[in-house]
């Protein structure tokens, strides 16, 4: 049953997911791979922090899988590859689903497989492409029980603000996010919305679909704890951070500081003590 997967993806006793994406080399941009030039020695010092789970593609999985120890976190698939980031966009868009992607998660042992849900404006046809991927995808999660994490995105008019800038207008994730539900999603991860005291109409429309908030570009370390604080707060179910982390000075650090706004509740200037000045 998905379930059981799903108790391995969620911490015991929060019930929250804190899970670490190291899954930005699949896109081809030169400026995702900060920080993950040597992806082995990236896996090992998050993993050392102990996160739920760590986002990894079929050609990486390797480096978390192969770890030794029962203890290590759980191996998110992404199973989707896209050339969307850019800050100049090519002439054709495409996302493009990897084949067999639930047979290859399980022989990978993972424990959960991730799927975009774009929302790119006057790109209608990379959407289409999404919901395939999606439609195909689906009954074989149901068939092997593996949870389906969905990943609706809304971006921002890449001549406003190229380079995977996300929209964080609330009309617009509303819709899209409950249209992932809609399309069976057994996970959410979703943006923050500009404004975060709204974020509970987020969680509200994914109904009893766990909502993981996606961490959006780098900022500063007291924008990422305050708003993660907020985040929980207004019922969020975890969250899925990527560059925030693995682009810091002490990526280690932050991953603990997360865990404890995740998992303890604490507030950010408690969480901010366990990053290195």
């Amino acid at each position: 049953m998905k379930s059981f997967r799903i108790n391995r993806l969620f911490h015991a006793r929060s019930r929250r997911c804190f899970d670490v994406a190291i899954d930005h080399g699949f896109f081809n941009e030169r400026g995702f791979l900060q920080g993950i030039e040597n992806l082995e020695s990236a896996v090992k010092t998050v993993v050392a922090a102990a996160p739920d789970a760590v986002q990894l593609t079929v050609g990486q999985a390797h480096y978390l899988q192969s770890l030794p120890g029962k203890d290590k976190p759980a191996l998110v698939l992404r199973t989707d590859v896209a050339n969307v980031y850019g800050n100049v966009l090519p002439k054709s868009l495409f996302s493009r689903m990897i084949d067999a992607p639930v047979e290859q998660a399980i022989r990978l042992d993972a424990t959960c497989v991730v799927v975009n849900l774009f929302r790119i404006p006057d790109q209608p046809e990379v959407t289409d492409q999404c919901i395939q991927n999606i439609l195909r995808i689906k009954p074989e999660c149901d068939r092997y029980s593996m949870p389906l994490m969905i990943e609706p995105l809304v971006f921002q008019p890449n001549a406003k603000a190229g380079g995977y800038m996300v929209d964080g207008d609330l009309d617009k994730i509303l819709p899209l996010v409950r249209q992932a539900c809609e399309l069976g999603a057994d996970i959410i991860k979703a943006d923050p919305t500009d404004d975060v005291s709204v974020y509970h109409r987020v969680v509200e429309i994914a109904g009893r679909i766990p909502v993981l908030v996606r961490g959006g570009g780098k900022a500063a370390d007291a924008e990422i704890l305050s708003r993660t604080e907020a985040l929980m707060k207004q019922g969020a179910a975890g969250i899925v951070y990527g560059r925030n982390i693995i682009q810091h000075a002490d990526p280690a650090g932050m991953t603990r500081a997360l865990m404890a706004l995740v998992h303890d509740g604490v507030t950010a200037s408690e969480a901010a003590r366990f990053i290195k000045a």
